[in-house]
């Protein structure tokens, strides 16, 4: 894997280098969906945690649930759920924006005092494009997005998901990178390009 294909996943637009890990159990929650759905959302989830060798647990000591996952059909539907303004400050502007920008999804992250991720918010707008994914594609294509704080250009040009024999499944590449991300011997956040080549050299030791 080249180190510089590597930078580029976890180089934001203005240009800032930025690699960081949950640093806690993933404890998640997901609304707006089905039983089935539920499950097939947490079973993605668990799957891309346990590949990266993290950790899941019943609750978060701190925020109950620490990452939250909402379906809904309209932007406006996140305006009415009791309590989200307290926990995503400048609720009712950001979802004006994301009207206004017809967007269908959206993450949060928020950080501890090392900087590493402490919870995440992901909102789903179904709209027709995402209407069309299939269940388990929409759940792992989010779960992998929010394993680790990936630039927000990380997948805009090629997924991080591909087809085989008519599954889908995460491309083998971004699995290895997830599984060096959270190798012990490299920090929980990094705002040096060099990291790359450090993320480099565990995808090779792990392979």
């Amino acid at each position: 894997m080249q180190t510089d294909w590597i930078e580029q996943l976890f180089t934001r637009a203005d240009g800032q280098y930025l690699c960081a890990r949950w640093g806690r159990p993933i404890v998640p929650v997901v609304f707006g969906v089905d039983d089935n759905t539920l499950s097939t959302v947490k079973g993605a989830i668990e799957a891309v945690v346990a590949l990266a060798g993290h950790k899941m647990a019943e609750t978060d000591p701190e925020l109950g649930a620490n990452l939250m996952v909402f379906f809904f059909r309209d932007w406006s539907e996140l305006l009415e759920v009791p309590n989200l303004d307290r926990l995503v400050e400048g609720l009712g502007p950001l979802v004006a924006r994301l009207q206004a920008a017809d967007a269908n999804q959206y993450r949060i992250f928020r950080f501890d005092e090392a900087n590493a991720i402490r919870a995440a918010f992901v909102f789903i707008r179904m709209d027709d494009a995402l209407e069309s994914v299939p269940a388990e594609t929409l759940a792992l294509s989010q779960a992998v997005q929010v394993i680790l704080l990936w630039s927000d250009r990380a997948f805009t040009d090629r997924s991080a998901l591909a087809l085989t024999d008519g599954d889908t499944i995460l491309r083998p590449e971004i699995g290895a990178l997830i599984r060096a991300a959270y190798d012990p011997v490299l920090p929980a956040v990094a705002t040096d390009p060099a990291h790359a080549l450090r993320l480099g050299a565990r995808i090779g030791s792990l392979q």
